[in-house]
């Protein structure tokens, strides 16, 4: 298995990916049209993040976001974990183990990274079992929203 940054050529697997994972986590159907531009709208402005797909052979099997957050009490970014979609036959077998090391490499690499960050959804026990095996903890905050 190889991870690589996404091209744009991907938009589509991306695509097809958040509609599984949103289905999934949240039984939430996407606007197919919102969100091929919001994936787009990454790909055009490298500024909002980027995505990283695994691959095992040629198919992409996985992916992940990240997008950036300024820390004012850290002098840095922090960098966040979103849109992770691993297929379902490929689970258990480390791949998403293999794109959280890759991040946490990207972030030690970087002396302006300051830490990794991600938000799961509250009944997804298995994906917080999971990220609280890569030493991960969900002790210090609680996520609020409002959203138009």
């Amino acid at each position: 298995m190889t991870i690589n940054e996404a091209t744009p050529k991907e938009i589509p697997i991306l695509a097809e990916f958040q509609q599984k994972m949103a289905m999934e986590t949240e039984n939430l159907q996407l606007d197919s049209e919102t969100l091929h531009s919001g994936i787009e709208a990454l790909f055009n402005d490298p500024s909002k993040g980027s995505y990283f797909v695994v691959r095992d052979h040629a198919k992409t099997i996985g992916c992940l976001m990240l997008t950036y957050e300024w820390s004012d009490w850290r002098n840095g970014t922090v960098v966040w974990i979103q849109s992770v979609y691993v297929l379902p036959e490929y689970r258990g077998k480390g791949v998403f183990r293999m794109l959280y090391t890759h991040v946490q490499q990207l972030v030690h690499a970087n002396p302006s990274l300051r830490g990794i960050r991600l938000y799961v959804e509250k009944e997804n026990h298995i994906a917080q079992k999971v990220y609280q095996a890569m030493g991960m903890d969900g002790e210090h905050y609680q996520l609020y929203e409002w959203m138009k």
